[in-house]
């Protein structure tokens, strides 16, 4: 058993959501002569909440926020994976208005917000107690303001919308303005979010807590000079101490029982995660960022890409001695891993099959020249990338959608530590919680100790940015921390790169897609573009 909110969702009715309009129609059997009155009816109605959070986040959503920096990248192979440029464009910063993701990620966004407000109304019209009401209209505009928040960060300006159906077109609201927007909200639900405990931590897996909300606000408020203009760290200290008070979450003693195939809400440091298994889809960390010719060793009878890898600039980061975070990485002579802590068994060496020849993977990414971001295609070029066994491969995977059952957490408490240590760095001051003094000294060594890293004994602001690499590679956190430290645009040339960098500092915001501006007169396009 994963969790309850595989129920919910297994159970959650089947939505067709409009992909084209702002405001999409959400199909649904609920009117307010049958709305449901069980708890298991309720389940049923706000799976489709979650459902179309997991649908996206894990692809398009995931590579807007880290094929655009240095910790991933999908170079093709004599061709094959350039699906049209949209990767090599997101490394270089070259998207445009029509790109793939920026139109998906948009509908996915306001899909989920225009099915948060329809499920307000039919809460709202419904005979539950009004207790009963606060505590569900809570949870869907904690959820709601999760979506903005992912559209504010991604595009900048965006509508604010709080009715359904939407009765005109709704015009862009400057970043600030939906800052404030989300902030609010979030501070109004509060009170009637729960608090997790041992005995419903099952039940709470995947959902809005108070806990959740606390961290969404503190990593607002650490980003709000790029979101606002106006610094906000000691209440991001605020946020983080509201959490690090209580004895809800711990940093697991395993880091990798983080992103294990059958993590859940066992895992006592995941604050708010995005639940998947094989029958929740979305999940394809294996599928693109795993070495095909691995798969049988490992016991997985499926065919990947051999496609996705990190820099080697990013990975020469995971430099600590004792660092386990470091067995992310599969690079050199391979040998099956030990699921525990990813180390490899050095009595079992993996081949290709068929041979005696032993894969090793390099992480030279030798571009062909002439050829834009495209390291070939022979086995020697396959083989050419770190690839990442982070999340785990899952071996119930299956050809026909190569997913993986490993839940993606969103927000931990290792990253609570580490924003509340950033924001001391940039102004705030060291509070003391449960009688110690948390400096950003102490806090970061909590996270490295964890991970058996060696302890530091001098951080800085600047060091920080690479104990956040290390500590939450892949998780779609990249762009966000190299926005704040306004090291985004910064290049990092690939051998025979023919293609640089777009260094304009308007790519910091994706642009509203074509689509939708053809679709809404009212709608100002992003500076740049």
């Amino acid at each position: 058993m994963k969790n309850i909110l595989y129920i919910m969702l297994s159970m959650a009715v089947v939505t067709s959501i409009s992909c084209r309009k702002l405001d999409v129609p959400v199909e649904s059997q609920y009117v307010k002569g049958n709305f449901p009155t069980t708890q298991g009816d309720y389940a049923a109605l706000f799976g489709t909440m979650y459902s179309n959070l997991s649908s996206q986040f894990g692809v398009p959503y995931w590579r807007m926020q880290e094929l655009s920096t240095d910790e991933a990248i999908l170079p093709a192979r004599d061709g094959n994976f350039d699906d049209g440029g949209q990767f090599r464009q997101l490394h270089y910063h070259t998207w445009t208005i029509d790109h793939p993701s920026v139109r998906d990620i948009w509908q996915w966004g306001f899909g989920g917000i225009n099915n948060c407000n329809r499920l307000i109304n039919l809460t709202n019209d419904s005979k539950a107690s009004a207790a009963d009401k606060a505590a569900k209209i809570a949870e869907v505009k904690a959820m709601r303001a999760l979506y903005y928040f992912f559209m504010m960060d991604l595009y900048g300006n965006v509508p604010i919308i709080e009715s359904f159906p939407v009765v005109d077109q709704p015009a862009n609201v400057n970043r600030d303005k939906v800052f404030d927007f989300i902030e609010a909200e979030l501070k109004a639900v509060l009170p009637d979010l729960p608090v997790k405990s041992s005995t419903n931590n099952v039940l709470l897996y995947g959902r809005p807590t108070k806990a959740m909300a606390f961290a969404l606000l503190e990593k607002m408020y650490l980003n709000s000079e790029v979101y606002t203009g106006k610094p906000r760290y000691t209440d991001a200290v605020v946020m983080a101490d509201s959490i690090l008070k209580g004895d809800n979450y711990k940093l697991d003693n395993n880091y990798y029982n983080l992103f294990d195939v059958n993590n859940g809400p066992q895992v006592q440091g995941t604050i708010f995660a995005i639940p998947y298994d094989q029958q929740i889809p979305g999940n394809q960390m294996t599928r693109f960022g795993f070495y095909a010719y691995l798969a049988p060793a490992y016991g997985i009878n499926v065919g990947f890409s051999i496609a996705m890898s990190t820099t080697p600039e990013f990975y020469n980061r995971f430099n600590l001695a004792g660092d386990v975070r470091k067995n992310s990485w599969l690079i050199g002579k391979q040998y099956l891993p030990n699921v525990a802590d990813r180390s490899p068994d050095l009595t079992k060496p993996i081949f290709y099959s068929g041979t005696t020849n032993q894969i090793e993977i390099l992480p030279d990414l030798t571009l062909k020249p002439g050829k834009p971001m495209d390291l070939g295609n022979t086995l020697a070029d396959q083989a050419k990338g770190i690839r990442s066994i982070k999340y785990f491969p899952d071996v119930n995977a299956i050809q026909s959608t190569r997913v993986n059952g490993n839940d993606m957490p969103l927000f931990r408490l290792a990253d609570v530590m580490l924003m509340k240590a950033e924001a001391i760095f940039r102004g705030a001051i060291a509070t003391t919680v449960n009688g110690e003094l948390q400096t950003p000294m102490i806090l970061i060594n909590k996270v490295r100790a964890r991970a058996g890293a060696e302890l530091a004994t001098n951080v800085t602001l600047k060091s920080l940015l690479d104990d956040r690499a290390r500590e939450f590679s892949w998780e779609a956190w990249r762009r966000n921390d190299l926005i704040r430290y306004g090291k985004f645009e910064i290049d990092y040339l690939l051998p025979n790169d023919v293609l640089t960098m777009n260094k304009d500092v308007t790519r910091r915001l994706f642009p509203i897609p074509a689509n939708e501006l053809k679709l809404n007169s009212k709608l100002v396009q992003n500076p740049g573009y």
